[in-house]
């Protein structure tokens, strides 16, 4: 009641400025002071007040709860996130060291194509050197057969004209002896 009283009393201060008198039906601000009056009493008797809180709780709690809710969401998208960022990393590292491990892989396989090349061109040279070798026993082995039986042939026509046929007899016959020792 109290409260009442004093809303009339600050409702009727603009009222009193006035030149009519103020407590007349006559008088609009009269009048719309007892409407409010009379629709602030039904809002109270109602307890619309009370309602209108609870409904702003209710919401409240609503917004409340979905903050919560979009706060949790957040905080698992960003332990996500970083579960991916890490992932990134770890793969990224995984990438790098393939990479790196191809390369020194394509360096050892390069060298290794190197190291045969230099091996398989020396055992070439080898051969060559060794038919070029063989080559030259060859024709030195032919030349000398060929002096040899050119120098047979020469020294065969010098003895025969040189020798005469019993000199040739007793050669042989001496030959024959001396074969015969060797071989017993």
């Amino acid at each position: 009641m109290k409260k009442l009283s004093l809303l009339l009393i600050l409702a009727a201060q603009p009222a009193f400025a006035g030149e009519e008198p103020f407590f007349t039906l006559r008088s609009t601000e009269f009048v719309v002071t007892i409407a409010f009056i009379l629709f602030v009493g039904v809002l109270l008797k109602g307890k619309i007040f009370g309602r209108l809180g609870g409904l702003l709780d209710k919401r409240a709690d609503g917004i409340k709860t979905e903050l919560d809710e979009a706060r949790s969401l957040r905080e698992e998208a960003q332990s996500i996130l970083a579960s991916y960022e890490r992932k990134s990393r770890e793969v990224q590292g995984q990438a790098d060291a393939i990479v790196a491990a191809a390369k020194r892989e394509a360096q050892a396989a390069a060298e290794q194509a190197k190291a045969d090349i230099e091996v398989s061109i020396a055992r070439r040279l080898k051969t060559a050197e060794e038919q070029i070798e063989s080559a030259e026993k060859q024709a030195l082995r032919a030349v000398k057969d060929h002096a040899v039986a050119v120098a047979v042939a020469a020294a065969g026509e010098v003895l025969a004209r040189q020798l005469t046929p019993e000199a040739k007899a007793g050669m042989l016959d001496t030959a024959i002896g001396e074969v015969k020792q060797r071989l017993n």
